[in-house]
């Protein structure tokens, strides 16, 4: 059951997206985290997961595809690397953000309080499961449309600036170049239940903090940190190590 208000707040997500659904259950459904499942107590809703793991496939097939038909000139391994900078959670969360998916999500109480909104791997994986939702409900074209709108356009600035390759080494490359270094990387905390917890890690560089990054594994978050780090580098560079 959708309620007046919520049909509403459906329709408002449905004009950011440019989308119409024919059963807004499905879209609905896209927005519920799995915390919010563990809070009802009439089980009449699923969480998003399925969805997700539907989106996600549909999204590897369709980047895929441009990324064969448009840069003919590279080779397998090098598209492979463009689409994984495409499909990563950190761009993801990005177009999430820019759509304003976390205003529209259930959440439980706990996971609103600790900042799930803007958390990135929630983001990310709610995009996933936008789309997962919008090819069951209006096909693979509509689909396909999408994200040919939404994310396809960024791929032509990673491949341009090489974003593909990641942060890590880049920074590494960094350090090592300037101070003769290799960065190190930190836990810094890891908050939340077993199923969705998130790490904070740091990176340093000569027991100074180069930057901070919060991931749903200690590999993204480390990532995360990593690009962070890079951000500010010209700035941090000034400073004696």
């Amino acid at each position: 059951m959708i309620s007046e208000d919520e049909n509403l707040k459906l329709n408002q997500l449905e004009d950011q997206l440019d989308v119409k659904f024919q059963d807004k259950r499905l879209l609905k459904q896209a927005l519920i985290h799995r915390s919010y499942i563990n809070e009802l107590k009439k089980k009449e809703w699923e969480h998003n997961e399925r969805l997700e793991y539907l989106g996600d496939a549909v999204l590897e097939l369709i980047v895929t595809e441009h990324l064969f038909t448009n840069y003919p000139e590279y080779k397998e391994g090098e598209l492979t690397s463009f689409r994984a900078a495409t499909v990563r959670t950190t761009s993801l969360a990005q177009t999430a953000k820019e759509l304003e998916l976390g205003k529209y999500l259930y959440l439980s109480k706990g996971e609103e309080s600790t900042g799930g909104r803007n958390r990135p791997y929630i983001l990310a994986n709610t995009f996933e499961s936008i789309l997962g939702a919008i090819y069951l409900d209006r096909g693979f074209e509509i689909v396909k449309n999408f994200i040919h709108k939404v994310l396809i356009p960024k791929i032509k600035k990673i491949i341009e600036e090489r974003l593909d390759i990641d942060s890590k080494s880049k920074l590494q490359e960094m350090s090592q170049e300037l101070y003769g270094i290799t960065p190190t990387y930190l836990l810094e905390s890891a908050i939340g239940p077993d199923h969705a917890k998130e790490f904070t890690m740091s990176v340093m560089i000569d027991n100074r903090i180069f930057g901070t990054g919060k991931g749903s594994n200690k590999q993204e978050a480390e990532e995360s940190a990593a690009a962070n780090a890079i951000e500010s580098w010209a700035k941090l560079v000034k400073k004696p190590i």
